[in-house]
């Protein structure tokens, strides 16, 4: 999105002093690292990965079996990756949206959207019976229209949604200035079940849950090896070693212990920015009261929130594919995307122009093409794993951790008969076939989102072959 170059000046401006990590990592009461795996020793479950996921799988595993014993291997700091570096919205949506689910699973999708909102119930529910201090309110999320064409596709998105019992509602320009003021907003979608957290302090309280329960948590003890030992496996770190019954893997776009799933899921830089506490004249100008969770109708969209102390955080729009980075790559800082997305902030919410941008950041989303998770077993049914939440696994990861529970000790659940859990995604081409069909899809969304919605050839295509790819 071309800007002026005045404004690019102020966007760069408002940069002059930002720190370059997540804001939700740099709260000074952050927990000290629990120490690294030395020596070996024996478990019922290991668990790969101390993301939202795996602390879910951890927390589910004892809740349902409390004499499991449970190892929980983080190779960094809890919440370092994914589960610190997202926008906190918890949805409770664990088809990627209402639109996404009907496409894919129409045939189940009323109890897909059953099954999400009591998972969102569960998640509300153990934050509260545990006393996790994560800032979470069910605030709902407005989906703003702020192009004249995305109004008719809002209304019809609305209409399939209601016919199916699903309480969602159609906001005009009058309502939604009425809730938040921006002179981009047309309307929106009011979805009343979607929550706003802290997901760094969701993690530690979760961290903190689990050693209760008696989960055993190492930090910095990365996984480099799983080897079948008589009955189980035998998982290795650099310090350590654990003879195990199962393991659960969830590494999101961390590179897979599985080589199998990197045909599946490909890492997306998505990049964030968060500004100094607006004054109580900046947040009179601009409304909000509901401190509702907001994202746009474009196919390369934002989605925004307010912090505890009145920051704005603002992220999206560029989603970025470079064939072989990680996390912890060079694409983590794009000082032109960030400048571009402080633009569209002020764009938004031209109040707050003047206000400096404090925190910059980006982190890597696991994307599948059906956009949302999937789950496998590997090693004789030994190993399972759930991976590519493509961005809503901040409320998703639940539901994923207790599929890949049942699946693990082969019970026979209403979740495991889920065509959605017993299918895959279609894979991504191998590189270098993938880099080119990534670019190709980001050029052909962006010309989309400039012609009205227009999808051209190649989005048609895709769309047939049931591919995606969300920015």
């Amino acid at each position: 999105m071309p800007f002026a170059q005045s404004a690019g000046d102020r966007a760069r401006a408002a940069l002059a002093q930002v720190k370059h990590e997540p804001y939700w990592l740099s709260h000074p009461d952050r927990p000290a690292p629990r120490a690294p795996l030395e020596g070996q020793t024996r478990a019922d479950l290991v668990i790969v990965g101390a993301g939202l996921s795996g602390l879910w799988t951890a927390v589910r595993a004892k809740q349902r079996r409390p004499d499991l014993d449970v190892i929980l291997l983080e190779g960094g700091r809890i919440a370092n990756a994914a589960s610190g570096r997202n926008g906190g919205f918890v949805a409770a949506s664990i088809t990627h949206g209402h639109l996404n689910g009907l496409e894919r699973w129409p045939e189940e999708f009323a109890e897909l959207n059953r099954m999400g909102i009591e998972n969102l119930r569960g998640i509300e529910a153990t934050i509260a019976e545990y006393g996790i201090d994560c800032d979470y309110a069910r605030t709902g999320e407005l989906g703003v229209v702020t192009e004249a064409y995305q109004m008719e596709h809002a209304r019809e998105h609305v209409a399939k949604v209601r016919s199916l019992g699903i309480e969602i509602d159609l906001l005009d320009q009058e309502q939604i200035q009425a809730e938040v003021h921006s002179p981009t907003y047309l309307g929106a979608i009011a979805d009343p079940e979607v929550g706003i957290v802290d997901p760094a302090r969701l993690c530690w309280g979760l961290a903190r849950v689990a050693e209760e329960l008696g989960v055993r948590i190492h930090e910095n003890s990365g996984v480099e090896a799983l080897q079948p030992s008589g009955a189980g496996m035998t998982v290795r770190t650099f310090g350590g070693r654990v003879e195990t019954l199962k393991v659960a893997l969830t590494t999101a776009a961390h590179a897979p212990l599985l080589k199998r799933l990197s045909a599946f899921v490909v890492p997306v830089f998505d990049h964030v920015v968060v500004t100094a506490p607006l004054s109580d004249e900046v947040m009179a100008q601009i409304g909000w009261r509901g401190r509702q969770g907001i994202g746009d109708s474009g196919n390369q969209f934002h989605y925004y929130r307010l912090t505890r102390d009145n920051r704005i955080l603002f992220g999206g729009y560029d989603a970025v594919y470079q064939a072989g980075e990680r996390p912890g790559s060079h694409l983590e800082r794009d000082d032109d995307l960030t400048a571009r997305l402080v633009q569209h902030l002020h764009d938004t919410f031209p109040a707050v122009a003047d206000a400096p941008i404090e925190y910059t950041w980006a982190g890597a989303i696991d994307t599948c093409s059906r956009f949302s998770a999937f789950w496998g077993s590997a090693y004789k049914g030994r190993v399972g794993y759930v991976i590519g939440f493509t961005g809503l696994g901040v409320g998703a990861s639940r539901f994923g951790a207790d599929v890949m529970l049942d699946r693990l000790f082969n019970e026979d659940t209403e979740r495991t008969r889920l065509k959605m859990v017993r299918s895959k995604p279609l894979p991504f081409p191998p590189e270098p076939a993938r880099q080119l069909v990534i670019d190709m899809t980001r050029r052909s969304l962006a010309k989309a989102d400039e012609q009205e919605g227009h999808r051209d050839l190649w989005l048609r295509t895709l769309d047939r072959l049931g591919l995606g790819f969300d920015s």
